[in-house]
């Protein structure tokens, strides 16, 4: 009881804190000071991460200086060590430059940052996938965003202050996408581009950085994908209840015979917010790899032989790839009923073999290895479909229509 109360102060205080928002609108900001953040502030991870180093490598050219808000101060630490400008939200050089920043960059809400400071920076959310399933304000799932009754408004509005404060910018990867996100997010603004951590898989040109987490797990699929000979299959299921149900479908005994019989290596990487953690973590083996949920996964992506996943918008970022997709839907049912609607037709927008068991997922890996070019034109036309460059590089052009943003505050069309 003592927590609840305690939670329920601090999520009510936060109101107190509006005097500092209105304030930091009043704070003259800097346009070549951009400022970058992840995950409310707690990971050092996806658009955001990849967008920051590449600003931060060519920053001669640029002319931008680019700095990471972090809420954890172990990603500052990681960040410095390696050359990185990077602040504790709660520093005073933190404060100082969340109120000096002209430009925002985040991938869920400006309170990745800090929202509190935000008043007249340009925010630009670049996002963390193509979705398959609907999102934010089409969600009619979400609580937060379709409250029940006018007491539920009401108990959603501290979070829904700097959830749903409209975002200048939203960025989308083809002109198809561009109407699914304007309803989304409530905004015209609605920016076209590459993702930025997609260049990593284009291109060895950006200096990647790595926590020593993440170095320790890769090496460690590497070296057993070296000497055992193995092919890894990377298995990436999207969070939702009933991912539970995979232990009830798969037969794990018969899974490690399976993967040894066939020299694989099952890589596991957990949504962020999945509640398995600990449940996966049991079935590691010889053959199996849990990855930790907060890991990068794109780190991982050049090692694998094929993508095995659900309903994660991670496959649509795997087209780049080139490689073979398996769509495991066991609980197909029940998530479309239960969880979210989706935008596209399934069947149609899910270009590999469906597997709904555990024998129909064996043999749709078999298959896929053994024949790794059926469903390639498919995958191709996908791609085409929802990335309008292609695999074209985006960090460059993404750049040059931000600081274009940034000095006129007009929408340019984005490359």
């Amino acid at each position: 009881m003592g927590m609840k109360i305690k939670d329920k102060v601090k999520y009510w205080g936060q109101l107190l804190l509006l005097p500092i928002y209105w304030f930091s609108f009043l704070i003259p900001r800097n346009r070549k000071i951009w400022l970058f953040g992840s995950t409310f502030g707690r990971r050092f991870a996806d658009n955001p991460k990849y967008f920051f180093l590449y600003v931060s490598q060519h920053k001669e050219e640029t002319g931008i200086r680019p700095i990471w808000i972090t809420h954890k101060k172990e990603i500052a630490k990681l960040l410095q060590g390696n050359g990185y400008e990077a602040y504790y939200y709660h520093s005073l050089r933190g404060i100082w430059f969340a109120l000096r920043g002209k430009v925002y960059l985040f991938d869920n809400y400006s309170k990745d940052i800090n929202f509190w400071q935000s008043g007249g920076a340009v925010k630009v959310n670049l996002w963390h996938g193509i979705p398959l399933k609907k999102i934010q304000a089409d969600n009619i799932f979400d609580p937060f965003r379709h409250p029940s009754s006018l007491w539920e408004r009401w108990k959603n509005f501290p979070r829904n202050l700097s959830d749903e404060k409209p975002h200048h910018y939203v960025l989308a990867t083809s002109e198809l996408l561009r109407p699914i996100f304007s309803s989304a997010f409530r905004t015209g603004n609605v920016l076209i581009c590459g993702y930025p951590r997609n260049d990593s898989m284009l291109s060895d040109g950006l200096g990647n950085l790595y926590t020593a987490q993440e170095r320790e797990v890769l090496g460690k699929i590497r070296e057993k994908l070296q000497a055992g000979r193995l092919r890894m299959l990377y298995y990436m299921p999207t969070f939702r209840d009933s991912e539970t149900k995979f232990f009830e479908t798969v037969d794990l005994g018969e899974l490690n015979k399976f993967l040894e019989l066939n020299q694989l290596l099952f890589c596991v990487k957990l949504h962020p917010k999945s509640k398995l953690r600990s449940k996966f973590g049991e079935i590691e083996s010889g053959n199996v790899i849990v990855v930790d949920a907060d890991a990068d996964p794109y780190l991982f992506i050049s090692e694998s032989a094929l993508l095995v996943t659900d309903y994660s918008s991670i496959y649509f970022d795997y087209l780049l790839s080139g490689k073979p997709i398996i769509f495991f839907d066991y609980d197909l049912k029940e998530y479309l009923s239960a969880s979210r609607e989706m935008y596209f037709d399934y069947e149609s927008y899910t270009p590999g073999r469906k597997a709904s068991t555990w024998a129909e997922l064996r043999g749709a890996i078999l298959e896929a290895l053994g024949n790794p070019e059926q469903y390639r034109e498919e995958r191709e036309q996908m791609l085409v479909k929802m990335f309008r460059y292609g695999r074209e590089e985006a960090s460059s052009a993404l750049t040059s229509q931000i600081k274009d943003i940034a000095m006129t505050g007009k929408n340019g069309r984005m490359r």
